[in-house]
Formats: structure tokens, sequence, C-alpha cells
């Protein structure tokens, strides 16, 4: 097996897997068989926008969830609390002119936070970026959005 980058030191905690068959128009599925998805192209990118996710979908699933964690750990820490927050993950493709092949993600997290200002709700979100680590494995170069939102959801 050849591998390509490095992964920087201490332990590892937790380790998933998930095999792709297919690409974007076939499914994913882990040996523990509790997640098993069907792919299916969407037709703004030339697919047939079948019954299937994609794995930006996926994406906006997973980094939602983590940044919502790590929100939550800022507020134990300082001892904050507020109503039921909220992250919707917004993640799309885009290209930067027609003549480029290549896709880029466009991502946003949208975060309500019931019952803060928006001035503490922001700060809380900045610290949560610095905890999240789909936040921190994307870094500043992905131009990733995160907007507070008002009232009880996002979206």
């Amino acid at each position: 097996m050849t591998q390509q980058g490095g992964q920087a030191g201490g332990r590892v905690l937790t380790r998933s897997e998930a095999t792709a068959h297919g690409g974007r128009g076939g499914y994913i599925e882990t040996p523990d068989h509790h997640l098993g998805v069907k792919f299916s192209v969407p037709q703004e990118i030339g697919g047939d926008g079948g019954v299937g996710t994609n794995p930006e979908q996926l994406f906006a699933a997973a980094y939602a969830a983590s940044f919502q964690s790590a929100v939550g750990m800022v507020a134990r820490r300082d001892g904050i609390s507020f109503g039921t927050s909220q992250v919707t993950g917004v993640v799309g493709l885009r290209r930067e002119d027609d003549s480029d092949p290549s896709y880029h993600l466009d991502v946003e997290l949208q975060i309500s936070l019931p019952g803060l200002s928006r001035e503490e709700a922001g700060r809380m979100v900045q610290e949560a970026r610095a905890l999240c680590p789909y936040s921190r494995a994307l870094g500043e170069s992905a131009g990733v959005r995160l907007t507070v939102v008002e009232g009880e959801t996002a979206g």
C-alpha cells in the first residue's frame, strides 16, 4: 500500500471506515453495516438526479454534527446555557470558471444558538471552529462560512 500525506502525532481515539463502489453513481458501505448508502449524481453536474444521496449531503451532515458538538464543548467549558442549538450544513460544488474541469467545495454552516446575543454566539462559534476537527482539517483555505442565524431553526 502506498500512502500519501502525513498524519500528525498522537493517539488515534476512534477510526471509521467506509468503502465506495462506483463513485458518485454507486454506493458506500461500512464493514459493520451501520451505514449503506446509494448515490446518484445530481442533474446540475450531469447526472440523472435519482433517488440516492451524494457525497456533499453526507459531508454536510457530518460537519454539522461535529461542529454542534464543538459548540457544546465550548458552552460546557464556559458554563453557558442557551436554548436548543441547531447547526445546518450546506455544501455545494463550484467551479472557478467554465474552463476549469475541477470542482471546489462551497461550505456554509448555519448556526442557531437561541438565547444568546449575536456577539456571544459569534464568539462561541469562533471558539468551536478551533475545536472542531472538520473545521481544523479544512483550515482557512476552504473558505468555510460560519453564519449565526436567528431563531430556533437554521436552514
